[in-house]
């Protein structure tokens, strides 16, 4: 089961894949039920299964049919789905906390007073809630290494713009709808910018190539302009989670 209110589905994706999703939208059950579920199909060790991902609220599981079935891999999830409730699991073992500094406001961030005043806050508050949250790698996705991060209080459930901006920087933090997401490569928006990050989220030649992995937790640390110009775009530092 996936919590109280929402019971799971599986769904077909083509020939070769299913859909188990915990919710209709985004909650941070659902996303810890996905986390946790992947994590035991990939420890179930299922003849035929290829290939796992997860996203805010569901898993994929790919699956070779001349290996395995169907109708008989279906089976195996729903029977594994009923084992338990999914969204009080453990999160994975192996997560990481990264300290990831990150200058706020200003040229790093020309939407943050924008957002604060949408989330009810001054600048200095916006800044100071995302530094005291830890926020989970939620899913990764739209450029190669990109996570979502949250959920941030209900007052940060705010719109993505009418408009798309341009272009962000590779680091940029921006924000809408509780979550905040950090570009892993130069691209156009519709999320506000509120800063830019230290880290290096893709190095095609890194092995892995991508360091952050869902279920991961981020933790800001602001600094000031001057700082985020020496520290480069690798200062992030990674710590081991119970």
């Amino acid at each position: 089961m996936a919590g109280p209110n929402h019971t799971p589905t599986i769904q077909p994706l083509g020939e070769a894949a299913l859909l188990v999703e915990f919710a209709p939208y985004l909650t941070d059950a659902a996303n810890r039920a996905a986390l946790a579920f992947r994590a035991a199909v990939e420890r179930a060790g299922w003849e035929g299964v290829v290939e796992t991902a997860s996203t805010l609220k569901s898993v994929v599981v790919g699956f070779d049919p001349e290996d395995v079935a169907h109708e008989a891999l279906t089976s195996r999830i729903a029977d594994l789905l009923g084992s338990r409730d999914w969204s009080g699991a453990p999160l994975p073992s192996g997560r990481r906390l990264w300290r990831v500094p990150a200058a706020f406001g200003r040229e790093h961030g020309p939407a943050l007073d924008e957002v604060a005043d949408l989330a009810g806050l001054t600048a200095a508050q916006a800044v100071e809630e995302v530094a005291a949250s830890r926020l989970r790698v939620l899913a990764m996705g739209f450029a190669p290494g990109q996570p979502y991060l949250g959920l941030l209080p209900d007052h940060w459930d705010i719109p993505r713009q009418s408009a798309l901006t341009p272009r962000v920087p590779a680091g940029a933090v921006v924000a809408a709808v509780r979550q905040l997401t950090l570009f892993s490569v130069p691209a156009q928006t519709g999320w506000r910018q509120i800063g830019q990050a230290a880290i290096r989220l893709f190095d095609p030649d890194g092995d892995p190539p991508f360091p952050l992995k869902p279920g991961d937790e981020i933790a800001f640390e602001p600094v000031s302009a001057a700082e985020f110009a020496r520290l480069g775009d690798a200062a992030a530092r990674p710590e081991a989670l119970a």
